[in-house]
Order: C-alpha cells, then sequence, then structure tokens
C-alpha cells in the first residue's frame, strides 16, 4: 500500500462555503497507537459489531504528512437505523489528553470494521467540521479489521463532501484512500519481537533474556541476511534468479555506507576496545574499593578520638575537685593561726 499511488480530485460545491484541502496524504501509525485500537476491539461486548475512538497524533505544516500516536476509546450506540456518539465524552477526552501531551492535535478516528456506510459519513464529518474538529485538514478515518483467525488488515481514507445542497453535504462523505505505513524505531522493533514470540508458546507467555542473548540473537538475523543476499546475487550471477535494478541499487547504497577494512585491523581494533574496556572497569573497581576504605577509617578515627576525649574531661573533672577541696583547707588553716595568735597588753590610758 505504500507503494501505490493516487489521483485525488475534488470539487468544490457551490454556497458550502471554505472547503478543507483534500490534498494527498502519507499516514504513518505508531504501534502504541495501534495496540490501543486492538485493545479497545478485545474488550468490547459480544453483540458490538465495531467500536470507535478518536485518534491523535502530530501533523506537517502542509498537512501532507500526519503521524498517529495515540488513541482512545469513545462510547458509541450503533443499531441498523441510527448511531449515537458521546460527544460531551469526546470533547473532555480531547480537552484532557491535549493538556497532558500540547503537542499533539486531533488527526481523526478509528473504528474496528472495514466496512464503510451512511454512519460512518457522519462521523467522519463531525471528526472533520469546525471549530473542534481537524478543519482545515481533513480527518484521517483508520479501519482495522479485527476479525478473529485472520490477519489485522488496515486501511486509511480521508473525506470528500459531496451533494447537491450544504444540508446534503453534512451527512454523505466520498472516502478516497491514502497510503499509510506502521512507523516503529529500533526500540519498538524489540518489543514486537519479543511480544511476537509468544504467539508459539503454548502459555502465550514470552521471557525477557539478557542483553548477551539479545546480542546473539542480532548477529544470528544478521548473519541469516547476508546469507540471503549472498545467495541471491550468486542466483543473479548464475542466471537462475531475475535480477532487479531497484534491489541491486538498494545494495550497492547500503555496502558503499561500509568502510572498507581488513579483518586483521577490525580484528586488532576488537582486542584493543576489550582492553580498553577491561582497564576502565578495573579502575573503576579500584576507585571504588578506595572510597570504601577512606570512609572506613574516617569512621574508626571519630570512634576512637571520641573516646580520648571523654576520658581527658573525667580527668579534668576529678583535678578540679581537687583543688576545690583543697583551696577549702587552705582558707581554713588561714583562719586558724590568725585565732591562736596572742594579742599584746596595752596600757590604760588617762583620763
Amino acid at each position: 500500500m505504500a507503494g501505490s499511488s493516487f489521483l485525488h480530485v475534488a470539487r468544490p460545491l457551490p454556497g458550502v462555503g471554505p472547503q478543507p484541502t483534500t490534498a494527498p496524504l502519507n499516514v504513518s501509525i505508531q504501534p502504541q497507537a495501534l495496540f490501543s485500537v486492538i485493545d479497545h476491539s478485545l474488550r468490547r461486548d459480544q453483540e458490538t459489531k465495531r467500536v470507535i475512538g478518536t485518534l491523535l497524533g502530530t501533523r506537517s505544516e502542509d498537512g501532507s504528512d500526519v503521524d498517529i500516536r495515540a488513541a482512545y476509546a469513545v462510547p458509541h450506540t450503533e443499531t441498523d437505523e441510527q448511531v449515537e456518539v458521546d460527544m460531551d465524552y469526546q470533547k473532555q477526552m480531547l480537552a484532557l489528553h491535549l493538556k497532558a501531551n500540547p503537542r499533539e492535535v486531533l488527526v481523526g478516528w478509528y473504528a474496528t470494521s472495514a466496512e464503510l456506510n451512511t454512519f460512518s459519513a457522519l462521523i467522519q464529518n463531525f471528526y472533520a467540521g469546525q471549530p473542534e474538529g481537524t478543519w482545515p485538514y481533513p480527518a484521517v478515518h483508520l479501519t482495522v479489521d479485527t476479525t478473529p483467525a485472520a490477519g489485522i488488515a488496515m486501511q486509511t481514507y480521508i473525506g470528500v463532501p459531496i451533494g447537491v445542497t450544504e444540508e446534503r453535504s453534512q451527512d454523505s462523505c466520498s472516502f478516497i484512500p491514502v497510503p499509510h505505513q506502521v512507523k516503529y524505531t529500533d526500540a519498538d522493533r524489540s518489543g514486537l519481537e519479543l511480544i511476537s514470540s509468544a504467539k508459539d508458546s503454548d502459555t502465550r507467555a514470552a521471557l525477557v533474556g539478557t542483553d548477551l542473548d539479545a546480542l546473539e540473537g542480532a548477529i544470528e538475523k544478521v548473519l541469516d541476511m547476508l546469507d540471503r543476499v549472498s545467495n541471491y546475487v550468486s542466483n543473479v550471477l548464475d542466471e537462475e534468479a531475475e535480477p532487479s535494478t531497484a534491489l541491486g541499487q538498494y545494495l550497492m547504497n547500503t555496502l558503499s555506507l561500509a568502510p572498507k577494512v581488513d579483518p586483521a585491523n577490525i580484528e586488532r581494533d576488537f582486542n584493543n576496545h576489550i582492553q580498553d574496556v577491561l582497564v576502565v572497569s578495573y579502575l573503576a573497581n579500584t576507585i571504588r574499593t578506595q572510597i570504601d576504605l577512606s570512609n572506613r577509617l574516617a569512621t574508626a578515627a571519630l570512634t576512637i578520638g571520641g573516646g580520648e576525649v571523654t576520658g581527658e574531661n573525667q580527668g579534668g573533672e576529678r583535678q578540679g575537685g581537687d583543688n576545690r577541696r583543697g583551696g577549702k583547707g587552705g582558707r581554713g588553716g588561714r583562719g586558724g593561726q590568725n585565732r591562736q595568735q596572742q594579742r599584746e597588753p596595752r596600757e590604760p590610758t588617762e583620763s
């Protein structure tokens, strides 16, 4: 679907007013948004044919590129005759999400059914309207077929209003398919591969391996891809396989990025790197041991120093007590000596 091309033609309706742009879009879907849609579908009632929700993400300045990053469910009731959507819930959830993620905007809505009917047109016009919709940009409609025992089929559309009058165009539109792709990073890919490995297990559980296990698995995959490419090139040279110009150009661009280094030099550089890593690890352990030893010595010095200071204080208190007792005795002795001295007789004075 990503490699397909589409021709989009839209004719403005007379009397309807300003028309939203219907330029071709490139839609990218993040895995977390797709998981939210599938989780909503699994939690639905058995009697409910499909569930719907809101899509949020980012949009380029010209509106040609849309990145769907998040999704949340919106309650709705649908019968053969009518459809009801909880608009108040949609407005409150949208306001809360925009507060938590101010960089994201409303980009469209999703449904867990590949069917497009009149109710789909009503919901599409609601999300594409103004002022709380995606206007002047078209709303992206994502359909996800979650039929059991079948692969997950996705399709993205934008809506173009049709009708001879304004009232008629409000409840009808034409859905135009646009290209899409599931976009994920290297970290997301590791998580997706781990989750997909649980499908072959009876318990539907996957064990998280160590970093060495992950490195071993990545190396094995790289070796397997190299073997496949080597076999393909050999078959093309032997005229056993049909050559592909696009694939050959891609391989040339990929190989041109790889530096031309002698295997002996690579092995030497790898061994030097291992030695550098071991030296850094040894120095880190030595510093850690030195810090631990310094902390223990400082703690021991504080403990011993506190005991000596306590002993000196007690000795000083005892000496001070003796001095005080001696001082009292001295004063008493001087007083007794004065009392024992005899007074000299004095002659009587004549009156």
